[in-house]
């Protein structure tokens, strides 16, 4: 093959590996204009309430504590506290602190930044994937008007910081699955040897990498997508490989890119590790010196430092896994897209309004008309996955799953878990469902230009989206706190004592 007759690349290699087409103005106002209404709403009235709503109590508090020692602390006698959780999303927390001071304002700012900034990289993400600023649009809207985003992006709670950086990974991993298959193209083009190439350093999957070790460093959950996306580069390189013509495909992507997985993984751990840089740059951490106390010893060895993080860790995994006290808001994994049991994270009866008898309450619920076409969402998407053989749709279904299927495993032990744990699934789920709004639509009229079918179809799909909207703003009081009279409250208790 001579050098000009491989840069003739044929057009549908061209098309599989090459990138999309630049974003357009009109697609940044959009991103822009969805995006603003996520900030708007999630920024009024912020403070309130005043106190701590929820597990604010502990994250608030240990978030100040890593502000003035380092660690976690005791304050009462001075001694530093056993935790169970990473630090990082206390340290998040703990930066909104610094600036605008201890208070709800201050505690809860930080959430709001990555939820806000979690909606406009659905928004990035979806355009990649969809090539459509109507879709990704939605993808933003979407995310917007979702309850349980919304409560959980005014809350100094941790889940919020898991499912951005889980986020930030899935970002990072869609532009280098776009940046390696451009490489190919660039390969294929200039002759070179597509069983022998030479493509250069993969930064934005090591950018997913260093993504995933943050991730990891604000909660443990976290370690499903870890395991995902690792697989998922192998796969995106393979079906690359695949469209470029190299010889064995499967075998070249785990033989050749294997050191890329060997780095993948170390930067992880790298990470991850330095999460804890307070706790090992204090002497006064938990278990910071549990290995020279346990054998008599002044001071630490040279892996001291690590084998006490290592003991930190079995301890915090045996609290984890034997976790099982009742409580009344916990709930099991098959109750979750279904809002069998949401979270009352705060409640007040004693604020003014126009009747005798008056409710304050953020509950921890995800607009119900967004939620319950979850599952049918899934399920119309596993069709559509084989029947159009799309990758894209095997990739928002196994993102999805990831963040509900694993917990799975936990309910014979009857560990306790709660709703919110779904959260880092929550923006796959509504790329899930846009996927299947796209599909509604139809292609553009370009492609089809005799038919009305993408006319019906945005027409449906702008009543669903209206519908969401709607649902979100009439349940708007209990999430955000507002005095509503007992009867409005009660109206909104769709399923009785479920939700109360």
């Amino acid at each position: 093959m001579t050098s000009s007759e491989a840069r003739t690349v044929p057009d549908v290699t061209r098309r599989r590996l090459a990138r999309p087409a630049p974003a357009t103005p009109g697609f940044w106002l959009a991103a822009i204009l969805v995006t603003g209404i996520g900030l708007l709403l999630r920024m009024v009235n912020l403070a309130h309430p005043k106190e701590t709503v929820f597990d604010e109590v502990y994250y608030a508090n240990e978030a100040w504590d890593l502000l003035q020692h380092g660690v976690e602390w005791n304050p009462e006698d001075g001694t530093p506290q056993y935790v169970v959780h990473p630090p990082l999303g206390k340290w998040m927390i703990g930066l909104g602190e610094q600036i605008f001071g201890y208070n709800s304002f201050g505690w809860r700012i930080a959430a709001v930044t990555v939820g806000v900034v979690s909606i406009l990289l659905i928004v990035l993400a979806a355009r990649r994937l969809f090539r459509s600023t109507l879709l990704a649009a939605t993808a933003g809207l979407l995310m917007s008007l979702d309850g349980m985003h919304f409560v959980l992006s005014r809350a100094a709670l941790l889940d919020i910081f898991l499912m951005f950086w889980i986020v930030v990974a899935f970002y990072f991993l869609v532009l280098d699955r776009e940046q390696r298959r451009a490489r190919w193209l660039t390969l294929l083009e200039t002759g070179g040897d597509p069983d022998h190439p030479r493509l250069g350093i993969p930064w934005y999957r090591l950018a997913c990498a260093v993504s995933l070790g943050l991730a990891c460093g604000v909660k443990w959950s976290a370690l499903w997508y870890v395991l995902l996306f690792a697989a998922l580069t192998v796969i995106f390189e393979a079906s690359a490989r695949r469209s470029a013509g190299a010889a064995r495909p499967v075998y070249a992507a785990i033989l050749q890119d294997g050191r890329w997985v060997l780095a993948f993984g170390a930067l992880i751990v790298v990470t991850y590790l330095a999460t804890w840089t307070g706790w090992f740059a204090s002497d006064d951490g938990y278990f910071r010196h549990w290995n020279a106390q346990a054998h008599g010893l002044t001071q630490d060895g040279l892996l001291d430092p690590l084998v006490n993080l290592w003991h930190y860790h079995q301890e915090a995994y045996g609290f984890h896994t034997g976790l099982s006290t009742k409580h009344p808001y916990q709930s099991w994994p098959w109750m979750w897209l279904l809002l069998g049991r949401p979270v009352s994270m705060y409640v007040n009866t004693d604020g003014p309004c126009d009747a005798s008898s008056c409710v304050s309450q953020i509950l921890l619920l995800g607009t119900p008309v967004l939620w319950w076409s979850f599952l049918p969402a899934l399920i119309a998407l596993a069709w559509l996955a084989i029947a159009r053989r799309d990758g894209r749709a095997w990739l928002i279904m196994a993102c999805s799953l990831a963040g509900i299927v694993p917990w799975f495993q936990n309910m014979p032990a009857h560990r306790t878990m709660f709703y919110f744990y779904a959260l880092p699934a929550e923006p796959f789920l509504i790329l899930a469902v846009v996927y299947v709004l796209g599909a509604i639509i139809g292609p553009p009229r370009h492609l089809n230009p005799s038919s009305d079918r993408r006319l019906i179809g945005a027409i449906i799909a702008g009543a669903y989206v209206s519908l969401v909207a709607v649902c979100f703003a009439y349940f708007y009081p209990i999430y955000s706190g507002v005095d509503i009279t007992n009867a409005e409250w009660l109206s909104r208790m769709w399923l009785g004592s479920r939700w109360m």
